[in-house]
């Protein structure tokens, strides 16, 4: 059961791009992935075959979650189950991020990037103009 009020007064966020989420109000699951190539060439080439995520391990490999196995003991006392704030102020979000105002049961987040770097053969230098 979800036991708190969230309050907020003035709340601006500029830019929300990539799959990012602003989310107000509770919610039981909250989800983020975000997969990226990032590919730095020293010459504009392109193969043509970029792109295809599973052809790179690190796509297809399972999530390894370390185990949880501390103990953990707390008592909770709620004198005014509220969660208050005055201002929230957010230039940005990208890249599968959240911005969650309000309860949450589970929430999991995964982002994945393959760097490639591709350079030219020694003594092949790119032109420049």
């Amino acid at each position: 059961m979800l036991t708190r009020i969230s309050n907020v007064d003035y709340f601006k966020n500029r830019i929300v791009s990539f799959s990012s989420v602003v989310q107000l109000g509770d919610s039981c699951i909250l989800n983020g992935l975000s997969r990226a190539l990032a590919v730095q060439r020293e010459a504009e080439v392109f193969l043509g075959n970029e792109g295809n995520f599973p052809t790179y391990s690190i796509f297809r490999m399972p999530l390894q979650l370390p185990p949880i196995n501390e103990s953990i003991s707390f008592i909770r006392h709620n004198r005014t189950p509220i969660i208050k704030a005055n201002n929230i102020d957010i230039t940005a979000l990208s890249n599968s991020s959240i911005v969650h105002i309000g309860n949450t049961k589970h929430v999991s987040m995964e982002v994945r990037i393959k760097h490639i770097r591709q350079l030219l053969p020694h003594g092949h230098e790119q032109n420049s103009g």
